[in-house]
């Protein structure tokens, strides 16, 4: 038995991203008085953010109504151009914006460093008495003999690889709480244990999810268009029997976010979501903006994509699930900022209202309905059959049903039920059903290769510590996830993490896990068809570092 330090408080937030920094400020807008810890894994606050980013402003102002005169850095361009193109090989078709619903404008909305944001939301949270502590991930909860939720332990520090406590080893604290608010993000190791725990994914459809590959090029000062906003569909997935999109934004500086995502619903386990990122940045029409600049960020992350019906039970005894680690994400706008700050705010205002009573690690249904009666519901009410009628149809007859059932819930006659979703990892098929995929070599000037790439994200880990990718069998994965499915590993991480080499002592293929190399997208823990890999948190601070992302 390790000993370990406590420290007792009011609420405990796990994760510092926008959700979780929405809830602390708005526990402390209500009682200045109550003790708020946020735990965040990266080395900083923003260091492990990635995202487009266009943000709708509804939740930050709500949240922060002067956020724009306080210096928030994300009020520094506005959308003021929004195309979105159909591509096929070599062209492009504009879809007119008659043909979508108003609330799909991005008429209002900034785009700009999501990290750089989270960074600001951390020091408003700081100044009005909020305990941060970036570099310290939870790694376990403490469930306490009722069956509640009564806190998290942080990572131990100091372990070696073997299990052994190194020279510098120190345990990690336990943190104490009324409530524990989960904020990780897509995929967060301590949620997929509460949902599994409390059975909170028993009336809802699967979570499904899209790989979103990112990088920051710094272009040509007479490319760049301020507030420019593109957003493209069709080629290169349509040839490779998937969907997915790219998007192409204008930011400050004469900087433009550029990346591509893919839905983890494919077939084929010959598809690299990565090298369809670097083909898509070939097509004429966005090699145009990045002829004569250059690549200076790098990352990639997993985003939820199940919209309404996938959305959980949020609260349960102790504690409660809130932005994207519940699911808020409107698919179709790829916005999700917005709804992580307005369910922070809503969890925050139920467990203040519980504090205030004298309660303690009851189950917070008072924000499960909060949000349920929210405009949150609403958004996500009139989309939610945008994602599963294009993996449902295909891309462009999908995009019509999508298109229709959109305009129909608008104009308040939903005549088309709401669909179903199915696991990613139970979407993936033998390799033998589907022909090998060959990807162009990286040209090093439009195109990388994903090592170089990974450079680029300034991702670190502490060498000589525990794989955080644990497989539960390697026989399995051998017999399976290589002889059925060819490797797919290889090919959906967007970092180069892993790799099936031949043991030259035995001739036998080989697993290997280059975990130095991971960027915490979580993909592996989504669609390793198996489910045989999970994705914990390593050592404190370890991961990307991401700038400007």
């Amino acid at each position: 038995m390790i000993e370990r330090e406590s420290m007792p408080c009011d609420v405990v937030i796990v994760g510092g991203g926008p959700a979780g920094l929405a809830a602390a400020i708005r526990l402390k807008q209500i009682n200045a008085e109550l003790e708020v810890i946020v735990l965040e894994k990266g080395s900083e606050i923003g260091a492990h953010i990635l995202s487009g980013a266009v943000v709708d402003p509804k939740g930050l102002d709500e949240l922060l109504p002067e956020w724009r005169e306080q210096g928030c850095p994300m009020a520094e361009v506005r959308v003021t151009d929004n195309w979105h193109w159909v591509l096929s090989k070599k062209g492009k078709t504009s879809l007119p914006h008659l043909m979508m619903p108003p609330f799909m404008s991005n008429e209002g909305c900034y785009t700009g460093s999501l990290g750089n944001m989270t960074r600001w939301l951390g020091e408003q949270a700081e100044a009005l008495g909020v305990m941060v502590f970036p570099g310290f991930p939870a790694a376990e909860v403490i469930i306490g003999e009722d069956g509640a939720v009564a806190g998290v332990i942080t990572q131990d520090m100091g372990v070696a690889a073997d299990g052994e406590h190194k020279g510098d080893f120190q345990p990690g604290m336990e943190i104490h709480a009324k409530y524990t608010l989960f904020a990780e993000g897509a995929r967060g190791h301590l949620t997929k244990r509460m949902k599994s725990k409390y059975d909170l994914e028993a009336d809802c459809q699967p979570q499904v999810y899209g790989l979103g590959i990112k990088e920051i090029w710094d272009i040509d000062p007479d490319k760049h268009v301020p507030g420019r906003v593109i957003h493209t569909q069709g080629w290169p997935l349509s040839e490779s029997e998937s969907w997915g999109g790219g998007f192409l934004y204008h930011q400050a500086n004469n900087q433009i976010a550029i990346g591509f995502v893919t839905a983890l619903d494919y077939r084929n386990p010959w598809v690299s979501p990565y090298q369809e990122f670097q083909r898509w940045k070939q097509h004429p029409a966005i090699r145009e903006y990045l002829e004569g600049g250059k690549r200076v960020a790098y990352g990639a992350r997993a985003i939820n994509e199940g919209g309404w019906q996938s959305v959980p039970t949020l609260a349960f005894p102790g504690g409660a699930l809130i932005g994207c680690a519940a699911g808020f994400v409107n698919v179709p706008r790829i916005k999700g900022s917005h709804t992580a700050i307005k369910s922070g705010m809503l969890a925050a205002e139920a467990v203040a209202a519980a504090i205030a009573r004298g309660e303690e690690k009851t189950a917070l249904m008072d924000y499960d309905a909060a949000v349920r009666d929210s405009w949150i519901a609403t958004e996500l009410k009139l989309v939610q059959n945008a994602q599963p009628a294009v993996a449902k149809f295909g891309g462009d007859m999908g995009t019509i049903v999508a298109g229709i059932d959109m305009w129909l819930r608008y104009l308040k006659m939903p005549i088309i039920p709401a669909f179903k979703h199915h696991w990613d990892s139970e979407m993936t098929e033998r390799a033998d059903l589907h022909p090998q995929i060959k990807y162009p070599k990286p040209d090093g000037v439009i195109s990388f290769d994903r090592l170089t790439n990974v450079a680029y994200s300034y991702t670190n880990h502490a060498e000589n510590q525990p794989c955080h990718l644990v497989v539960a069998d390697y026989e399995l994965q051998k017999r399976s996830e290589l002889g059925v499915y060819a490797g797919p590993s290889q090919r959906y991480c967007p970092a180069g993490v892993y790799e099936w080499l031949v043991d030259e002592s035995t001739g036998e293929p080989r697993f290997q896990i280059n975990s130095q190399n991971c960027v915490h997208c979580k993909t592996c823990d989504i669609k390793d068809p198996n489910q045989n890999i999970t994705w914990v948190t390593p050592e404190g601070g370890g991961g990307p570092n991401y700038p400007n992302m």
